[in-house]
Parts: C-alpha cells; structure tokens; sequence
C-alpha cells in the first residue's frame, strides 16, 4: 500500500481521536523485523488517550502535522515542538501499519524537518527513541541523527505491571541542520 503523493496539514482539536486511535495501533502493531518493536509486551499495552493527545494539538509552541494519502486518509502523524536555540524537537511520530514499510516515515520525518526549518528557523532537531528499539535507532542514524549519549528516564510507573528490562531507557539523538543524510 505504497503512497507517494501525501499532503500534509496541521492538526486541530477536532483531529484529536483520529489521531489518538493512529498512535496507538501504530505503536501497538506487531512487526517482525528484529529489534524494531523493542518490546512486545509493553507494545502491545501501550495506551495513549485523547486527553493526552489534545494538549500537543492546542500547545502554541507545538504543531502535530498529519499525512493524509489520495483519498484523504490519515496515515501518519508527527508532533513537532520549538524548542530553544533553533531546536525542533519531534515525537509522537506514527505510520498506520498498512503504510510501514514504504518510505512514508522518510517522507514524514523530512517533512517535519522543513517544517521546522521554514516556520521556526530550526538549525537542530532532537528526538528519542526506546533503548530496546535497536533497528529503530538505526534507521534514525541513517537519517542524520547521531546518539548525543544522553538518556531521559523511561516512566515504569506507567507500565508496574510488565517485566521491563532494569536498563530500559529513552536514547537522546539529535540532528544538525547542513549534515548530509542518505
């Protein structure tokens, strides 16, 4: 189900359980490639509500962008945020799974990238990404994005109930706007 011709708009309070129901089996589906989920357990009861998605749309220092296919579908969203000395930090980032697999990350991630760029001047931008997701960090590598060496703390109350590994972290990378990617 390979799409090129997304358009991308800003989301607005009344996308706000689209968006809810798309991060929530994006980061629920189950993937075989090796080191991508990270956790399948812990996929598989992430849970996110849309009173937790409402305040990233309304926040004036944050946009969630969406990418809508031909026939106007959501098929991916990212949430971009301003950060201080021309940072644009990006998270939430989200692909229906009927849509992995076919460069519509990579058209995602650069679209937010120029975002950033052209309406906040960002010259840097930082993300994280789940220690256990290997093949994921990997991906974002690939992309331009180096490990800074930092680690944010993962919130294991939220989830007392799995059997987390005791290292299990949020890896801090970021990227330099002018530094060639593939």
């Amino acid at each position: 189900m390979a799409t090129r011709n997304l358009q991308f708009r800003v989301a607005t309070p009344e996308d706000a359980v689209q968006l809810q129901q798309l991060v929530q089996s994006a980061f629920r589906a189950e993937d075989s490639r090796p080191d991508w989920t990270g956790n399948a357990e812990l996929a598989s009861s992430f849970q996110i509500g849309v009173e937790e998605v409402l305040p990233k749309i309304v926040n004036p220092d944050n946009v969630v962008l969406m990418a809508l296919d031909e026939t106007n579908t959501l098929v991916a969203s990212i949430e971009v945020a301003k950060r201080d000395n021309n940072c644009g930090r990006l998270s939430m980032i989200a692909v229906d799974q009927r849509f992995q697999q076919n460069g519509v990350g990579r058209l995602l991630l650069a679209y937010a990238e120029d975002y950033c760029r052209r309406t906040w001047n960002a010259e840097k931008f930082s993300l994280n990404a789940l220690s256990t997701r290997k093949a994921l960090i990997e991906w974002y590598v690939r992309r331009g994005y180096r490990k800074t060496g930092e680690t944010t703390a993962f919130p294991r109350e939220r989830f007392s109930n799995l059997n987390l590994p005791d290292d299990m972290c949020f890896i801090e990378l970021e990227k330099d706007f002018g530094v060639e990617n593939e």
